[in-house]
């Protein structure tokens, strides 16, 4: 009798840019039983991305397509090939809202099982970004018929509260490899010392595509703030994104050039953690923000706005905060609280079922229903 072959899943990724989805996916594609399922990607833009190298290592395949934005026919012809050529019978689609194009694609060429995982809300005040969410909503579903999200606020916001009762959609949980994320004390100290950072410095940390999902121009007032009263304070700033630029003048505006760090797209992101005191995400809307597991699995005190899914309260070291606060009051909470790190996160988050090492089991028993 010959070697059963692993359950082959076609995952839609989009642009590779640093972000929460493709974290989510890495980690689970990381810790999956690939002997069961092995993941093959599909990313937009020809060019070689941070994550090409690590898939062909762990068995997977990369195609490259054309991205929506310029061609949307061409996007949608170039997944339709990839899915008829190579037999894919389980398409995932992680692109929220645009998924129903390449769900579309999947359905033409004949894919058994089309799973729309959403991972985000939106917010009126995002207007061109959030208009299109709000009129490709209704369509999205269309041409899946597997339906998943990262929290049930993001359920709800895609599919409707009658859907999610229903236990139609499966809520996957961000989960991660808890272990991996534990503070380290002697990563810190290294990592401080090649950053420059002195050891007492108190370094507010934050990890998250510079759009405006993330509000960056008012965490730059929140640090400014919190740089008055503690001026041995440091801001570290991990991503890329196209308002990158616009938030680096600010800064520059503000005078804190020497007391912000731009590190870009990072691979060690989960070694950057120790480095923090704090970790601040005054975010307009999430659904499930995997950075805030991760901060939280490293013991950091978190101090997240209110619009980010209450879900992600898994630990003792979560805090919530108005966005109709200004960035002085901001200030003031975070710099009045306990910032020590939570010993007890990792037990915490394990009873809250983010150890990854258990959710893969469930993403398993997913792709095997019939």
């Amino acid at each position: 009798m010959g070697v059963q072959k692993p359950i082959r899943v076609l995952q839609i990724m989009g642009i590779v840019c640093g972000g929460g989805v493709e974290a989510v996916i890495m980690n689970y594609y990381r810790n999956i039983d690939r002997s069961k399922v092995q993941f093959d990607f599909v990313i937009d833009g020809y060019g070689k991305s941070l994550l090409d190298d690590e898939i062909l290592s762990l068995g997977g395949k990369v195609y490259k397509v054309e991205p929506y934005s310029k061609n949307i026919f061409k996007y949608i012809y170039q997944i339709y090939k990839i899915v008829k050529q190579n037999n894919y019978e389980i398409v995932h689609s992680n692109m929220n809202t645009l998924a129903v194009f390449s769900l579309f694609a999947a359905w033409l060429a004949g894919a058994k099982v089309r799973i729309l995982h959403n991972h985000s809300t939106a917010v009126k005040s995002e207007k061109l970004r959030s208009a299109m969410k709000y009129i490709l909503r209704p369509f999205a579903p269309v041409f899946a018929n597997r339906y998943m999200a990262c929290s049930k606020l993001a359920g709800e916001w895609m599919y409707g509260k009658k859907k999610m009762q229903s236990g139609e959609v499966k809520v996957l949980n961000n989960a991660i490899d808890v272990d991996a994320f534990a503070y380290n004390e002697e990563l810190r100290k290294k990592l401080r010392h090649d950053l420059d950072i002195d050891k007492d410095t108190l370094v507010i940390g934050h990890v998250g595509r510079f759009m405006y999902q993330k509000n960056h121009d008012f965490l730059i007032d929140v640090f400014s703030e919190i740089h008055k009263q503690r001026s041995n304070s440091f801001l570290l700033l991990i991503g890329d994104g196209p308002l990158r630029q616009s938030i680096e003048e600010k800064v520059k505006n503000y005078g804190l050039q020497d007391n912000v760090k731009f590190l870009g797209l990072r691979k060690d992101v989960k070694d950057l953690y120790n480095v923090m005191d704090v970790f601040v995400l005054p975010s307009w809307y999430e659904g499930l923000p995997v950075v805030s597991v991760e901060a939280q699995a490293n013991g950091l005190p978190c101090f997240v706005s209110d619009k980010v899914s209450k879900e992600c309260n898994l630990s003792s070291s979560m805090h919530f905060i108005s966005l109709d606060k200004n960035a002085d009051i901001w200030s003031k909470e975070i710099l009045n609280s306990k910032l020590t790190r939570n010993k007890s996160a990792k037990q915490e988050l394990i009873a809250n079922n983010f150890e990854i090492k258990n959710e893969t089991r469930k993403l398993i028993g997913l792709y095997a229903m019939n």
